[in-house]
């Protein structure tokens, strides 16, 4: 294995992990109304988000919110936790897939919002839903080299605009079959935001220490999951394949440095009931280990992993160890460690 693939860090900890839930429920009862005609007309069967992928609800923001709100109200929960003040984060990244302009960095209006100090390194990383995950890779480096003392990793994301747009196209009465399945992954979304702030191990004993981790790429695949500001549109059937077939190479290859075949929480990205489920069988993971926020939150992009951990918090106890497992269209994948 390339050696570049496998990371290791050795003076970063987690010193908090936080999450916002958008405010409105939307069901997927309320979704498949929406689309009723279209379901008859296309001889296919209501229910498919609740059965297939095991999503009953989702959330969205109020129309008066934003994702950007959500990313910094979660950050200053995170800087609260830690009881750090913000003067010293000498890293801002923002890590949503959402936006509402090309330029300028999401994570501009993050740092201003939240006071951060000007000598504040700040840029956003997009990546799919994998940008959290690498980001902490990121940040971990940077405070391992001495560069900073603290970074903040933020994402918020909103599917209110995409869904709202897919639904009225699905709902049209020239909506045909394939219209529907390949749309049928945006109304998977969900909104939310997540905040992470990690620091120095060695000045924090009572931080969660970032391990290291393993990541892998499989970009041969990049054109089954492409979306935009309006939908999303994938062939699932491939991208479950493939998606699979890079999580069981990475694995292997993480062998030879780390053993993950008994961790006390395996932190997946939450993407549906079949992803979840072909995940753990194909890596022989205990399903009772893989705590779930999909079936009411959807997929959350980037934010679903530190979503899913934060929810996690009161549950974990010192010692455990926790892998944080994020895949993200293109396809790449990474998986982190921490000791809890």
């Amino acid at each position: 294995m390339n050696g570049n693939a496998t990371f290791r860090h050795h003076d970063t900890a987690v010193l908090s992990v936080t999450a916002v839930d958008a405010p409105v429920v939307k069901t997927s009862d309320e979704f498949d109304e929406i689309i009723g005609e279209s379901y008859t007309r296309n001889a296919l069967r209501p229910g498919m988000l609740a059965k297939l992928a095991g999503i009953t609800e989702r959330r969205w923001w109020r129309e008066d919110q934003n994702f950007v709100d959500g990313a910094v109200e979660a950050a200053r929960a995170a800087l609260e936790q830690a009881q750090v003040d913000p003067a010293k984060v000498g890293l801002l990244v923002n890590t949503s897939v959402s936006r509402e302009h090309l330029e300028p960095s999401i994570a501009v209006s993050v740092h201003k919002n939240l006071g951060l100090p000007t000598s504040c390194l700040n840029f956003d990383i997009t990546n799919a839903c994998l940008g959290f995950v690498n980001a902490m890779q990121l940040a971990a480096t940077m405070i391992d080299g001495g560069q900073i003392d603290y970074a903040l990793i933020v994402c918020g994301e909103g599917s209110r605009t995409p869904q709202e747009r897919t639904l009225a196209r699905l709902s049209s009465p020239d909506a045909t079959a394939d219209d529907i399945t390949s749309q049928f992954a945006t109304l998977t979304l969900g909104s939310g935001a997540a905040a992470m702030l990690l620091g120095r191990a060695s000045e924090h004993p009572e931080g969660h220490r970032v391990v290291g981790g393993v990541t892998r790429a499989a970009t041969q695949h990049h054109e089954l999951c492409v979306g935009d500001f309006t939908e999303m549109r994938t062939d699932a059937q491939g991208l479950l394949v493939a998606g699979m077939d890079l999580a069981k190479e990475l694995w292997q290859d993480a062998a030879d440095d780390f053993d993950w075949s008994d961790m006390d929480r395996y932190i997946v990205h939450q993407v549906s009931k079949v992803h979840t489920s072909r995940t753990a069988q194909a890596l022989g993971l205990d399903p009772s280990r893989i705590p779930l926020t999909f079936p009411t939150y959807g997929n959350v992009g980037p934010a679903a992993v530190a979503i899913t951990l934060a929810k996690e918090v009161d549950s974990l106890n010192e010692g455990d160890r926790v892998l944080m497992m994020g895949i993200g269209s293109g396809l790449n994948m990474t998986c982190v460690e921490i000791d809890w």
